[in-house]
């Protein structure tokens, strides 16, 4: 990969916006490596939890690059829909990820953003939807997730006014859990993710998983299909152990965090 990096800290994987010198600005082979990226969390048992930041401390994401990937949309060369992946769009990423967002976050890397599970940001950090105020449309998942996630007038009034918004707004509006100091701002979300990791694998992604795919359900048929998760779960080895280990009154060792045999207790 070259403008999407991924790198380890345990079971966490830190994915990065690594073009710094263009604050981070989505390259056509950027948003196919982020795509990817997401893949490699999915599908690597040994990685819980996902980190998404921006390299550098400017920008998180300033969204697709104005000299190639929007003139790429707006000639026709292919449909948005190509960067499904990157967005998380139809998502089967059931493990959390994480947004540290370190300053701009604009356009494309806003619309990333609310694809996110938990999201903090620096005290420095901007945020825009300036789409409209050159003749495009934020579709990379915002015009269907923002007014799901935050109350209908702030978001139409994001969407369309396209002013940027400092994090302590950011926060006001619900699209934030936590802002802090810039230097403290990746250490808050590794602080954040492995505590998660101390979390069963199973109930985490059964919690996710029934987030996406019952919010848009009538009422009376996501109770029948809650009650489905619910069943998975409490009947899941994590569920033996977490119980059994309450019972024993130690730490649980879920076998959903084991990509060999787990520890002897």
């Amino acid at each position: 990969m070259s403008g999407i990096s991924l790198d380890r800290d345990g079971a966490v994987a830190v994915i990065r916006f690594d073009r710094p010198d263009k604050l981070n600005a989505l390259t056509l082979a950027m948003y196919d490596e982020l795509g990817a990226a997401f893949a490699e969390v999915r599908d690597d048992d040994s990685l819980a939890v996902a980190i998404l930041t921006g390299r550098g401390d400017r920008a998180f994401c300033v969204g697709a690059d104005l000299t190639e990937s929007i003139p790429a949309l707006a000639e026709g060369r292919f449909d948005i829909s190509e960067w499904d992946a990157a967005h998380q769009k139809h998502t089967t990423l059931f493990k959390p990820v994480i947004a540290a967002v370190n300053g701009l976050c604009l356009g494309g890397g806003f619309e990333i953003m609310l694809s996110t599970d938990i999201r903090i940001a620096a005290d420095t950090a901007e945020f825009g939807l300036p789409e409209s105020g050159v003749g495009v449309v934020p579709a990379g998942g915002t015009l269907t997730r923002l007014t799901r996630q935050i109350p209908y007038v702030w978001a139409m009034e994001l969407m369309l006014e396209g002013a940027r918004i400092n994090a302590t707004q950011a926060m006001r509006y619900g699209l934030l859990n936590q802002v802090v100091p810039s230097d403290d701002l990746l250490d808050a979300a590794l602080e954040r993710a492995h505590r998660l990791v101390s979390k069963s694998g199973t109930a985490l992604a059964t919690i996710k998983e029934a987030a996406l795919r019952l919010r848009d359900l009538p009422q009376s048929q996501a109770f029948h299909s809650e009650a489905l998760y619910g069943q998975k779960a409490f009947t899941s080895r994590d569920a033996r152990e977490g119980l059994s280990a309450f019972a024993e009154r130690r730490p649980p060792n879920f076998p959903s965090r084991y990509t060999t045999k787990p520890p002897s207790h």
